[in-house]
């Protein structure tokens, strides 16, 4: 199809052939006709249109906010004539980006990177990819879609900070049960062996006496779970202070997961991620919030007394912006079901904590602020 180059020169045809046959003006008239021929010449061009397969890769697939992504195109040529050179164009969060193609060999293959941008924390659809092929003068231009799609998880700015606290000593030799995780140290029970077990832990003396090989179940002893909850209504932010909340809440869950506890991560619109044992909940964890966004519609704080658990063994952190303190007001009626309860506010201003009966508060403009304080204030 021409494109507004083309549509220019058409136009112009026009205006001097009519013109130069208007006034008997020949010079007028062969303008006219050099644009034509220019025109039928973009057109036979089209013709030689590359026929093009491609794949696209997303390396890595997650990355924090700000760390390198790559796209990855590897263009085939699969007719029996050489390519011309070419351009593709990516879709990415209404973005575009630019890929120049070499002239291809028949049957011949090439491989090409580009970054994507990961200044946005998001969930991003890559694609459809369109590889356009326009003539020399760039008069008219032919493109094929790819309709594949690759998704790029820009997971939330982390900081290092200290977990949310439990105002317990975690205690290696302390209770255990048969659904603490395997692996650990304090010994729970005797049970028989499985292959794969460690022949290490093998119990020698009930071995002899049952006649069945016995083995040492030993546990990671009972620790205290930790919730970390952020609020997704957006009346107490703004763009700002709720990006900085979703850091600090990614943050908070990373230390709890990389300290060993079992966490649940909650967003007041509902959202839930768990982890059991180490690392295993880092990638659910950081794709939650990946995706988080702040709606007027979200129930915020308000959706604090249905997540509470009939375990008495939990420390709650609730990350959230500047509501109304009426909103607040919800908090120091939770308490009683959790361990600790800590507040981190993110405001656009220097405001001192809330005070709130039996909540550890804290206020913050910046993530950066907030780690600073909050390490602080949990290592006293």
């Amino acid at each position: 199809m021409p494109t507004r180059s083309g549509v220019a020169t058409a136009v112009s045809a026009a205006v001097l052939l009519a013109l130069g046959w208007l006034a008997d003006y020949p010079e007028l008239i062969a303008l006219g006709f050099a644009a034509l021929a220019a025109l039928a010449v973009a057109g036979a061009w089209m013709v030689l249109r590359p026929d093009l397969s491609a794949v696209r890769e997303v390396r890595p697939q997650r990355v924090s906010e700000g760390e390198k992504a790559m796209g990855v195109i590897t263009l085939t040529n699969e007719s029996k004539r050489r390519s011309p050179p070419i351009l593709a164009t990516e879709q990415l969060a209404n973005r575009e980006v630019q890929v120049p193609i070499p002239s291809l060999a028949a049957g011949s293959e090439h491989t090409t990177t580009y970054y994507l941008p990961t200044n946005r924390r998001g969930i991003h659809q890559v694609g459809p990819m369109s590889i356009g092929h326009t003539d020399p003068l760039r008069l008219m231009r032919v493109g094929t879609v790819f309709s594949a799609f690759s998704t790029l998880y820009v997971h939330p700015r982390l900081v290092t900070v200290e977990p949310v606290p439990t105002g317990q000593t975690r205690d290696m030799d302390g209770p255990t049960s048969s659904y603490a995780p395997q692996g650990g140290v304090a010994f729970h029970s005797l049970r028989e062996y499985v292959p794969g077990d460690d022949w290490r832990l093998i119990h020698w003396k009930s071995t002899a006496r049952t006649g069945q090989m016995m083995v040492r179940h030993n546990v990671v002893p009972n620790q205290p779970r930790l919730m970390v909850v952020l609020d997704t209504n957006s009346l107490g932010y703004s763009e700002q202070t709720f990006e900085s909340a979703v850091s600090a809440a990614a943050s908070l869950a990373i230390a709890a997961i990389r300290g060993g506890f079992p966490l649940e991560l909650r967003t007041t619109s509902g959202g839930v991620a768990a982890s059991d044992r180490a690392y295993d909940g880092a990638v659910p964890a950081l794709d939650l919030l990946a995706a988080a966004k702040a709606t007027r519609d979200d129930p915020g704080l308000t959706a604090l007394p249905g997540m509470v658990s009939t375990d008495d063994s939990v420390a709650l952190g609730v990350v959230t912006g500047t509501p109304d303190p009426r909103v607040l007001s919800v908090l120091p009626t939770v308490r009683r079901h959790f361990l600790m309860l800590s507040l981190i506010q993110f405001s656009g201003r220097h405001n001192t904590p809330t005070p709130l009966n039996g909540v550890v508060s804290l206020t913050a403009r910046t993530v950066e602020e907030f780690a600073d304080a909050w390490n602080k204030l949990v290592r006293k």
